[in-house]
């Protein structure tokens, strides 16, 4: 070794980036183990009830039935018998029940009520096949005059659920200041004790629909704040197209999905959260498959596709009709994708270039890209092991994770 760097030097240097890789793990975990559904659907709280998700498929199904001309002009994979099948046996993968611009401002004994079905509805679905893997409800905001309300009703909803159950999350909208992460943080820490529940039992979601949640007026941006004010117990960002763009100053005819300050905003979403282990959640379209079924379903289906290709692989449905174009584009889009990157690992695995040479970087966002493939169900492990018998789900995991391919650890 050089004897030219001073060991106590060699000391503090070493001391000093060893509490920068603390700090930077501590901060940036990575993606984790949990599974993203590819959607939330939102249900307004006088709407729902324990047979919803049934209804949503049914009406989904009729959907795809009276306009599979259309879809089938959509579908470039042949994936419309596997949506069909999806919409059949669990057509909604995660589902809130809306006490806000969903439900609106009702008394306070009609919203208690609400409040109590709604969690039976919520306890009803657990654990049932055919139910939403997970669920929530998404309360009034935190501003004054809304609070009480908001927190009253979550209560209500742990009541009628008989607590916090297995893929519960609540989500907050109108988010504006990372000092009010610190008082969900309080909030859920109240309620464990309140309920006698487990440490970090409670989750929730952040709605970013405000300008302030995106630039602070010191000029910063908050997100990041927000994300390491939660304790580790925000679970996902969940964008509102038509607050946000409102609040832009952006003309109701031109809100969209797809509109430049929709995009800056997911932008900063997406950066701030990368490798937090907190998911991106893209907004959703008030444009539904009811006067023009054939313009609406092209539209989502050009919706959901874009967003996936700018990697938010989840968005609202605000509509059963939403449901079938979701599922469509999300198969067609990870089939594509899956056919593409199988090869390009093997590739990699094998250190052939096949005309390009991946990185590890690149390989760990191609094992990802399967994984997503397999879990939404666009394709199955068998068809994945039939074209590369080494890339099994063990395999994808470490290549994903970086870590040592499974029988190769030294």
């Amino acid at each position: 070794m050089s004897a030219h760097l001073p060991e106590h030097i060699r000391a503090r240097v070493e001391a000093v980036l060893d509490s920068v890789d603390a700090e930077l793990r501590a901060r940036y975990p990575g993606a984790g183990e949990r599974v993203q559904p590819i959607h939330t659907a939102y249900v307004g709280a006088d709407k729902s009830a324990t047979g919803t998700p049934q209804e949503w498929g049914a009406a989904a199904l009729d959907l795809l039935d009276r306009h599979t001309d259309v879809l089938a002009d959509l579908d470039t994979t042949g994936a419309l018998p596997a949506v069909r099948r999806r919409l059949t046996e669990r057509p909604i993968q995660d589902l809130r029940i809306d006490f806000e611009d969903g439900y609106g401002f009702r008394d306070d004994d009609e919203e208690d009520t609400a409040a109590a079905a709604a969690g039976a509805a919520l306890a009803d679905w657990a654990g049932k096949d055919s139910a939403p893997s997970s669920f929530g409800v998404r309360i009034k905001g935190l501003a004054v005059g809304e609070r009480s309300r908001a927190l009253r009703t979550l209560e209500l909803v742990l009541d009628g659920a008989g607590g916090v159950l297995p893929g519960f999350v609540f989500t907050v909208p109108k988010i504006r200041a990372a000092e009010q992460v610190s008082a969900l943080v309080d909030l859920c820490s109240g309620l464990e004790r309140g309920y006698g529940l487990p440490d970090h039992v409670l989750r929730f979601e952040l709605q970013i629909e405000s300008p302030q949640a995106i630039i602070a007026p010191d000029g910063t941006t908050p997100i990041a704040r927000m994300i390491q004010l939660s304790d580790k117990r925000c679970s996902a960002l969940h964008f509102g197209t038509y607050d946000y763009t409102a609040a832009c100053g952006i003309a109701a005819t031109d809100q969209a999905l797809d509109h430049p300050a929709a995009d800056h905003a997911k932008t900063v979403m997406q950066v701030a959260a990368a490798q937090t282990g907190v998911w991106i959640c893209d907004g959703s379209t008030q444009i539904v498959p009811d006067d023009d079924p054939e313009a609406a379903l092209r539209n989502h289906h050009r919706l959901v596709t874009r967003s996936l290709r700018r990697g938010y692989y989840q968005g609202w449905d605000m509509h059963p009709g939403h449901l079938v174009t979701r599922w469509l584009a999300t198969y067609d889009f990870f089939r594509t994708a899956t056919d593409v990157a199988v090869p390009r690992l093997r590739a990699y695995l094998e250190r052939r270039s096949g005309g390009v040479v991946d990185e590890p970087a690149t390989a760990e966002a191609l094992a990802v890209t399967v994984l997503r493939g397999l879990r939404c169900g666009a394709r199955t492990e068998d068809e994945i092991l039939a074209r590369a018998p080494e890339l099994t789900v063990s395999a994808l995991e470490a290549l994903a994770a970086r870590r040592p391919l499974p029988g190769t650890e030294s």
